[in-house]
């Protein structure tokens, strides 16, 4: 695809024509009501007008219908798109249709299925290991040998600038003789890569590793905010329930994995060699994430050095025989690096409390207070030396209710 495009400050944007994301927008004054868009420098293109024989995917106001329709389709939609947005004999027709980024209502960009959030990070799971269990290897036994993860909440799965509200549960710190029950105080951030399924499976059959493409349509980035003091007392034996289950947030915006191919790479080495199900296609992504708290940058965590690959976390999935639905969205775990401002949580930035992080305002935080706001940005290499935008997915802290 061209890397040049006749809308007016499209080159060189982070939304330029090599990266065309797809989300649902809306425009009251337009009298655009939620469809699906994608977007273009700093505009919008609504898709079902210009969409041709494949209109019907886009009638709705999720990307479900197109997500269902597969690889092939996926990828004659965006080359047909490209063509209309690189072509000037194009421009007078289209141009019309296009609205400023900056006036839009993005919504929601499609119907979660399922969600699952994985934990591939191995710096991250190292860090989290030396936090909790300091006397003993940080690793568990079985970190090293497949994907760890667990079974989140479709239901709670939000588009970025949704408030979040801070939950209440139970708490019992290890000092406390009974536990007791009120609002969250170590309120968490997990800066993640979410990846959005498209084909669907039957119950009974798994996904090789070398097919992740044929079933994943793209990317979104991920804030999987976590309580962790409500995680702490109840995590044993099952693992994470209510501490991760009241809010996951997503960026608006769905970039393709076709656009993304520039920024695939080889994923680290493994030790010891996976099993024969997640030894193929160990391929990674080279994305640069940022991390920032009431507008100051205190993380950059890199995405390419994830242990855990997004095929080989697609093979575990699938491999006892779960299906996949269309709108499954599966994300990578928390993504940090070796040094502390590559760490993607503040659990590791404060070394679970213990280490304050300073602000410009002259304030610290341990962990979240109500009024934050956090925002992760992501970008990625594209065509011909561009930079692609992942978007942003952003929320602020309010108090919790009752």
């Amino acid at each position: 695809m061209s890397a040049s495009s006749w809308v007016p400050g499209a080159n060189g944007s982070l939304f330029g024509l090599p990266n065309l994301p797809y989300g649902i927008a809306s425009h009251a004054a337009a009298g655009l009501e939620p469809q699906p868009v994608v977007a273009i420098g700093a505009h919008v293109l609504p898709v079902r007008a210009v969409a041709g024989t494949g209109s019907g995917w886009f009638e709705g106001e999720t990307l479900n219908p197109f997500l269902a329709a597969g690889r092939p389709a996926w990828q004659s939609v965006r080359a047909n798109l490209g063509r209309l947005l690189s072509d000037p004999a194009s421009r007078e027709v289209v141009e019309p249709m296009l609205l400023p980024l900056d006036e839009v209502v993005l919504h929601l960009p499609f119907e979660v299925a399922d969600y699952v959030d994985f934990y591939s990070s191995h710096h991250h799971a190292q860090n989290i290991g030396r936090i909790f269990r300091p006397d003993s290897e940080p690793l568990t036994p079985n970190w090293k040998h497949l994907p760890i993860g667990y079974h989140g909440r479709a239901g709670t799965v939000v588009v970025s600038g949704t408030d979040v509200i801070r939950p209440s549960g139970q708490r019992k710190a290890p000092s406390d003789a009974r536990p007791s029950y009120g609002p969250e105080t170590k309120l968490d951030i997990e800066a993640e890569v979410g990846f959005v399924v498209g084909s669907s499976t039957a119950i009974g059959t798994s996904v090789p590793a070398g097919s992740v493409r044929d079933h994943v349509f793209g990317v979104v980035l991920v804030n999987d905010w976590s309580a962790r003091a409500i995680q702490a007392w109840e995590y044993v034996p099952l693992g994470p329930f209510l501490g991760k289950s009241f809010q996951t947030s997503i960026s608006p915006w769905v970039v393709p994995l076709d656009a993304l191919e520039p920024a695939m790479i080889k994923s680290p080495d493994q030790d010891p060699k996976p099993l024969p199900y997640l030894a193929e296609a160990q391929w990674g992504l080279d994305l640069a994430l940022e991390v920032r708290l009431n507008g100051q940058v205190v993380a950059c965590p890199p995405y390419g050095q994830m242990y855990w690959t997004p095929a080989q976390q697609l093979a575990h999935l699938t491999v006892n025989g779960a299906s996949l639905r269309t709108g499954d969205l599966f994300a990578s775990g928390t993504v940090s690096g070796p040094s502390r401002d590559q760490r993607g949580s503040l659990i590791e930035l404060s070394w679970n409390g213990t280490e304050p992080i300073g602000l410009a305002d002259g304030s610290t935080r341990t962990f979240l207070e109500d009024g934050d706001t956090v925002t992760i940005t992501g970008t990625a290499p594209g065509a011909d030396g561009t930079r692609l935008g992942l978007g942003e997915v952003t929320g602020t802290i309010r108090p919790a209710l009752g």
